[in-house]
């Protein structure tokens, strides 16, 4: 099952500082969902992570894989990543997150494509959907939290 989704969120903060902490694994860890490790993989170009989510009834912890690609500083990347739920099955997909600045702070937008599947892909478009714009709404939502007390910490 293949799914799309484009977002744009504002920030308060300069884009200098949000490409810096778009990069740094330990605010990605605390920013992601279930994510319960993130770290970089030995080529420095990606990451190995593991994330528990629960969607609907199935829940499940995913192994994986993420890389950053079209590195383009501090204007934006492409990210990838792969991972296997076991019964659950598998997702994989990436998003290309553009940065500009906006309004004294940084518009970051994304675009995500993904595909599902496993148990997750019998689980219907709508239920997918509903919690893949809840995870991401989560994600900025904590992301935009950990770029801010820095701003106001330079002040």
């Amino acid at each position: 099952m293949a799914m799309t989704m484009s977002g744009e969120v504002h920030l308060v903060a300069p884009r200098a500082l949000v490409w810096e902490k778009l990069n740094d694994p330990e605010v990605l860890k605390a920013c992601i969902p279930g994510c319960e490790e993130l770290e970089k993989t030995e080529d420095a170009e990606g990451f190995r992570a593991v994330a528990k989510l629960k969607v609907g009834p199935v829940s499940a912890r995913f192994k994986g894989r993420v890389t950053l690609t079209d590195l383009d500083p501090p204007n934006g990347y492409t990210i990838t990543g792969e991972g296997e739920g076991g019964v659950a099955g598998f997702a994989k997909g990436g998003a290309t997150v553009g940065l500009t600045d906006n309004e004294g702070g940084t518009l970051l937008s994304y675009n995500v494509e993904a595909h599902i599947g496993g148990k997750l892909a019998q689980l219907g478009q709508r239920l997918i959907n509903g919690s893949a714009k809840k995870l991401a709404d989560e994600f900025f939502s904590n992301f935009g939290k950990a770029v801010q007390p820095a701003v106001q910490s330079d002040a």
